[in-house]
């Protein structure tokens, strides 16, 4: 058998239990850990590329930072701030003295509109050449010879000094109040406020013709009504004139009330001749003298109505214009043009007269609560802030290069 061939040395392989297995396992695993783990690291040495990088600080940061702290404390010419405030008022009512704050801004609220064309115009081109053709701005702002980065240049055109006044000119504005805060910066005192100053009369003529534009339009649609009215009302009494002219009448309601009053005395004379007649013929003969001359008075009487009535037009058997009616129809309808002429023409004076006093009820004008300032020390350029700030964005600078350059090598690496 091939156990006793084999000898009294050989074993046999007993099976393992599931607690070995587990052993052998762990043991399998810790030493592929062992196997993964890295050997230690190299201690550090300093390469090329660090003192590129020292460089790099060195001549992305520190130089200049110190060529601006240089620039900044032995060249950058001092700067005077003046400040003032205003806000365009609109006079609606009269009321009682408030606090002036307050009052501004309660009646400031209404013209916003006014205030927004303001704050616009305050960096307008015609401002800045409006205020440099009355105080030479020009020559203000390149008073440092020796300063070219925060002086102008004098041979600069008129976009350039825009440019520039942006930059000398702050303007702050509420929109909620209404009020207009104003700084700018000059190289002395007393040109930063004569700038604010000019600066304030300008916007405050420009409020004016504001005012006027407004007015005129408030003003012209009733001035127009009004001319045409008055046209209307000299037309009618010019027509009227004519007539009476033409017709040798003043009045033909007056006329004909007395030609009224003659043709009804005539008909109480007929009256009376014909009682008269009848009378006689009671007493008397047909050819009684009286008798006759009785019937001859009642003829002329009645020609004489006859005559009357075809001069005030009550008989019109002729088919002709009845003289007298045609006459007082024409006159009342030029009275009734007359009277319509003139309820218009009052109509539109009113009119005219409630547009110009709303007009200037509504007049704007500019009300200051801070006057141009002057300085007594210059506050400006803030050499510590912008030399900070000028660091600060050159570290971010150099060190966004830095991180880019390793970003890069990294992805060399794997590749």
């Amino acid at each position: 058998m091939n156990t006793q061939a084999d000898g009294p040395t050989a074993t046999l392989k007993k099976p393992r239990s599931k607690r070995q297995r587990a052993l052998e396992q762990k043991r399998l695993r810790e030493k592929q850990i062992e196997a993964a783990i890295l050997p230690p690291a190299e201690p550090a040495r300093v390469r090329g590329r660090h003192w590129a990088m020292v460089l790099g600080f060195v001549l992305v940061v520190c130089l200049p930072v110190v060529i601006a702290g240089w620039y900044l404390t032995a060249r950058a010419a001092d700067q005077f701030a003046s400040f003032a405030g205003f806000t365009v008022r609109q006079a609606t009512q009269t009321a009682p003295a408030v606090e002036i704050l307050g009052g501004l801004t309660d009646i400031s609220g209404t013209s916003t509109a006014d205030t927004d064309i303001l704050y616009n115009f305050l960096f307008s081109q015609e401002l800045v050449r409006a205020v440099d053709d009355r105080i030479d701005l020009r020559a203000m702002w390149s008073l440092p010879r020796n300063d070219p980065v925060f002086a102008f240049d004098p041979d600069g055109t008129i976009e350039d000094l825009v440019h520039y006044w942006r930059r000398m000119t702050t303007v702050s504005y509420d929109s909620g109040t209404g009020l207009l805060e104003v700084r700018v910066l000059a190289f002395t005192a007393e040109n930063a406020q004569r700038i604010n100053q000019t600066l304030f009369e300008i916007s405050t003529e420009t409020v004016n013709d504001l005012n006027a534009v407004a007015r005129s339009d408030a003003t012209r649609y009733a001035a127009e009504d009004l001319q045409n009215a008055l046209d209307r009302l000299k037309d009618a009494r010019t027509t009227l004139t004519a007539f009476r002219n033409d017709n040798r009448l003043v009045d033909p309601n007056s006329a004909i009330q007395g030609q009224v009053g003659i043709l009804n005395t005539l008909q109480a004379q007929l009256a009376e001749a014909l009682i008269e007649l009848d009378l006689l013929g009671e007493t008397t003969r047909n050819s009684d003298p009286r008798v006759t001359q009785a019937r001859r008075k009642i003829e002329v009487i009645r020609t004489r109505i006859e005559d009357e009535r075809n001069t005030l037009g009550f008989n019109d058997n002729t088919g002709e214009a009845s003289a007298f009616a045609t006459i007082v129809g024409e006159y009342e309808g030029l009275i009734v043009d007359l009277e319509f002429a003139e309820q218009s023409y009052t109509s539109a004076l009113s009119t005219y007269d409630s547009a110009v006093a709303d007009a200037n009820r509504q007049s704007r004008y500019l009300a200051a609560y801070l006057g141009p300032t002057i300085a007594e020390r210059a506050e400006y350029p803030r050499r510590v802030v912008l030399l900070g700030l000028l660091a600060l964005f050159l570290v971010l600078g150099w060190a966004l290069l830095v991180l880019g350059y390793y970003s890069l090598k990294d992805r060399q690496a794997r590749l």
